[in-house]
């Protein structure tokens, strides 16, 4: 098994093949496009690809997945190109995966404990951590039994990274208790955010959340919306921790707009339930922006997916607006592309089509609308003044015995801060 051992070096990209299963009625699409993005995930993850190995069977072997005969092909494939790693684009059970080990000499991962490695690359936050970690633990625990030894001389890599990296050589009891700490975190992770919701909620601000498949360009578009400084890449589930910004609309109402993690194909289950505190962003938004790469073939197929996982949620009824992001990348076909009452097409990366964005929001979104007030404000009240020109569109103004009569549409929360200095009919 001394072939089995990997080394992890930053300097050097870890070896992989890919490996996908053709199964009857097992997913939808072709097998080319679900390589293509298994090949992206492991970019991704730091890999360089060395090649694929494609499989078909009528069922999946309980043992192997593949059965033997296969098994011996991937081992000479993999060895051909100097591949120390193989991908699985397909769950493998505990079994599986450990026969597949033993057979092709290689460390063998699946796709979902690839996508639990990026997670890992990609948590800043303690809360984006500690969600991690829960999900990697609930992977790794029905893996432990029998495999102490064989995990130890891994030497880590693609896969065995991140908070539960230390945690493969404890016995099962451990790893429950450390599970129920992470919950116990987590738990108090989403006490906190509903407080804090529940402080924003006292002031009447609309809440937005942004979110879509993995690099559709919602970072960029959060970026591009509120003048932040959001981590952008090219990297799928670059951003996993939310982040929080006012946007100023057109009414000139603020509201808050969240930038969430990307949904991906056959998202582990696990990885939903971890990432609960940070969904409960988009459970308590006013309006959902989903974001789509027009320029991507697939995005159809895409879409579908994201909105499996916000059923999941229970957002159906929460008012959605679909914004076709990267227009920039598209030809011809850009002038025939219109807005609708629930789309808008856009360039998160050169903001063609902003305002119009700017503007659907403004009409979609219940919270804090513009309200017409008349104001009396005297020479003294020049912050009052400063706000209202800042935050209002002044309609009429004139002077008065004194003082200054303005007329202006406010967002409602600005008026009920200037309550004291309204004119009544």
């Amino acid at each position: 098994m001394a072939s089995m051992k990997a080394t992890h070096n930053v300097d050097t990209a870890e070896r992989v093949l890919l490996v996908g299963v053709e199964l009857p009625r097992r997913y939808r699409g072709s097998s080319r496009e679900r390589m293509d993005e298994l090949s992206e995930l492991a970019a991704s993850a730091g890999a360089k690809v060395q090649g694929r190995f494609a499989a078909a069977r009528e069922r999946p072997d309980a043992a192997t997945l593949l059965g033997r005969g296969q098994c011996e092909r991937l081992g000479e494939e993999a060895a051909a190109r100097e591949a120390g790693l193989l991908i699985f684009d397909h769950d493998l059970t505990p079994t599986q995966q450990r026969n597949l080990e033993e057979a092709t000499e290689r460390r063998v991962i699946d796709r979902t404990q690839l996508i639990l490695d990026i997670f890992a690359r990609h948590a800043r936050s303690h809360e984006g951590q500690l969600q991690v970690e829960l999900a990697q633990l609930n992977y790794l625990l029905p893996r432990l039994r029998g495999r102490g030894v064989e995990m130890s001389r891994l030497g880590g890599g693609i896969g065995t990274r991140g908070p539960g990296e230390t945690q493969l050589e404890t016995d099962q009891r451990r790893i429950r208790r450390r599970l129920r700490k992470v919950r116990e975190e987590l738990e108090a992770v989403r006490r906190r955010r509903a407080q804090q919701r529940r402080l924003r909620q006292g002031v009447p601000l609309a809440t937005v959340a942004l979110v879509g498949y993995t690099n559709t360009g919602k970072s960029t578009l959060f970026n591009a919306l509120t003048h932040a400084a959001v981590r952008v890449s090219s990297a799928m589930f670059a951003t996993l921790d939310p982040t929080v910004r006012a946007v100023e609309l057109g009414s000139r109402r603020r509201v808050l707009l969240s930038d969430t993690v990307g949904f991906i194909r056959d998202l582990p289950p696990g990885l939903v339930a971890a990432f609960r505190a940070t969904l409960e962003e988009v459970r308590e938004a006013h309006l959902i922006l989903h974001v789509s790469d027009v320029s991507n073939a697939l995005h159809g197929e895409q879409d579908e997916e994201v909105g499996k996982v916000l059923a999941e949620l229970g957002v159906e009824e929460t008012p959605r607006l679909h914004v076709f992001n990267k227009i920039d990348l598209l030809g011809e076909e850009r002038a025939q592309l219109k807005n609708s009452a629930r789309s808008v097409f856009v360039s998160a990366l050169d903001g063609q089509g902003l305002e119009g964005l700017r503007e659907r929001m403004d009409a979609l979104l219940p919270l804090d609308r513009p309200v017409r007030v008349t104001l009396r404000l005297s020479s003294a009240q020049g912050r009052e003044r400063a706000l209202v020109h800042q935050r209002g569109r002044v309609l009429r103004e004139e002077f008065v015995e004194g003082a200054v009569l303005i007329e202006v549409e406010l967002p409602e929360s600005v008026a009920l801060q200037l309550e004291p200095f309204a004119v009544r009919a």
